[in-house]
């Protein structure tokens, strides 16, 4: 079973994610904010991490790069309400961009893919 790990500051849309990944059979665990995330990947050890970009006390882009740092290649997908972001230098490091949206189609098809992609011996 996939663990993922929801880090947004919006806590309707940490219950959304959730409870509808759980559905599809992930773990899952969540975080407000991007704070003490290399810590939080120690502690859950998620096979992907879905990131909201603007948070309130961190900026997603900027725990993107402290993934990066570590964790290259942790799967990390960007989430966020503004399209605009998909265009800033900063987003390549993301494995995928998916806008919110109360339909998680995209999101769910996005994570399928990022995790096939992360195991080893596939293409």
């Amino acid at each position: 079973m996939a663990r993922i790990l929801i880090v947004d500051d919006e806590k309707h849309i940490r219950l959304l994610y959730s409870e509808e990944l759980k559905e599809e059979g992930y773990e899952v665990f969540v975080a407000a904010d991007g704070n003490d995330i290399l810590d939080r990947i120690e502690k859950d050890r998620p096979d992907v991490i879905i990131l909201d970009i603007k948070m309130v006390s961190s900026n997603g882009l900027d725990v993107l790069q402290e993934v990066r740092n570590r964790y290259y290649n942790l799967p990390v997908i960007l989430c966020s309400a503004y399209g605009s972001y998909k265009v800033d230098v900063k987003s390549i490091a993301a494995d995928a961009y998916v806008v919110k949206s109360s339909d998680l189609t995209e999101l769910k098809n996005k994570i399928a893919q990022v995790l096939e992609a992360s195991v080893p011996g596939k293409e």
